[in-house]
């Protein structure tokens, strides 16, 4: 038998079927609740941040939607993130920590806790905003993705990751060498086009943000494990001095400060440039900020020493290193 052409099936049967049954009184509070809903969500996406440029990152065979909004902040949509990690989706019988941290689902496995840092829990936050056409979008800071390549990188050095979550370790690889750290934030702006409405000074404030006015006092920064992986793979012998080769200078430089973002390198040589007896009255460090410099620096060398780990010689390292993490250059602005 068939149905007729406006005869209400299913689902649409039953909703009507129950509206029939309202009363006028219950039809206008419906009514009216509708109306509040409709004007609170209106409401909320009148005050979230707006998107000013958008745009798309391509890596290898990866196209990233991404933004800039209008209080400043670069944004890769949740999507693009969930696409580039190889469409992570929950797993239901996984275990899940306990803490209170509003963690994406993919990173919430708990054999991933022990690799997750501090500041990616501050910073991993989803962010709602508006895009050019007005709708609702959902994405991460931009600054994010390197961190949370770094979790399954260091979970999958560690013997830590579950087979189900192995490929999406091969894709944090494949991202990492697309992006340093803080590059990022620059392909955003390149693929919105952003950097041409950038100010000016937009390097000098961000280099403001990494490197102090005043100088700090010293403590103990490089972890002993640095110098004695370096010497490892120089094939020198450990004595555990504090003295080293003049050319372990010009490592850390290479290895750690020219690749620490946009011209901060250059900077520190101006703040700490080499005296009349051939040294520098204080370590480059010491003029790193609390808030940005030094986390920088920590997760940098946090990096670092993962993949001194994995070489056996030289050679192999800085291969692999300095393709991770290409050196910024100075005219390159990430605000």
């Amino acid at each position: 038998m068939n149905n007729k052409p406006d005869e209400i099936q299913g689902r649409a049967k039953g909703g009507a079927a129950r509206a029939a049954k309202l009363t006028p009184e219950q039809r206008s509070e419906i009514a009216r609740k509708g109306a509040l809903a409709k004007q609170a969500n209106a409401e909320l996406l009148k005050s979230m941040p707006i998107a000013i440029r958008e745009g798309s990152i391509t890596l290898g065979d990866l196209s990233l939607p991404c933004a800039v909004l209008d209080d400043g902040r670069r944004v890769l949509t949740q999507s693009g993130v969930m696409l580039a990690l190889g469409r992570a989706r929950q797993v239901k019988s996984r275990k899940y920590f306990d803490a209170d941290v509003n963690l994406p689902a993919f990173l919430q496995a708990k054999n991933l806790k022990p690799f997750i840092s501090n500041d990616l829990l501050v910073t991993s936050s989803r962010i709602d905003f508006r895009m050019l056409s007005g709708a609702k979008a959902f994405g991460f800071s931009a600054e994010v993705l390197p961190s949370i390549c770094e979790v399954f990188m260091d979970a999958e050095l560690s013997g830590k990751l579950l087979e189900s979550q192995k490929h999406i370790a091969i894709r944090a690889r494949v991202l990492y060498k697309g992006f340093a750290k803080l590059g990022i934030v620059a392909l955003v702006d390149e693929a919105t086009g952003y950097q041409e409405i950038r100010a000016r000074d937009a390097l000098q404030a961000y280099l403001e943000k990494y490197i102090r006015k005043e100088l700090a006092a010293w403590v103990k920064t490089f972890p002993d494990e640095f110098f004695k992986e370096l010497y490892r793979l120089k094939r020198w012998p450990w004595t555990g001095s504090s003295r080293r080769p003049g050319v372990v200078g010009k490592y850390i430089n290479d290895l750690i400060y020219a690749r620490l973002g946009p011209g901060v390198l250059g900077e520190l040589e101006r703040k700490n440039p080499i005296t009349e007896k051939g040294r520098r009255k204080a370590k480059h460090f010491q003029w790193l900020t609390e808030d940005i410099g030094n986390p920088a620096l920590a997760q940098h060398m946090h990096a670092l020493i993962a993949f001194m780990r994995a070489e056996d010689d030289w050679k192999s390292f800085t291969s692999r290193f300095y393709r991770a993490f290409p050196k910024q250059g100075d005219t390159l602005s990430l605000l």
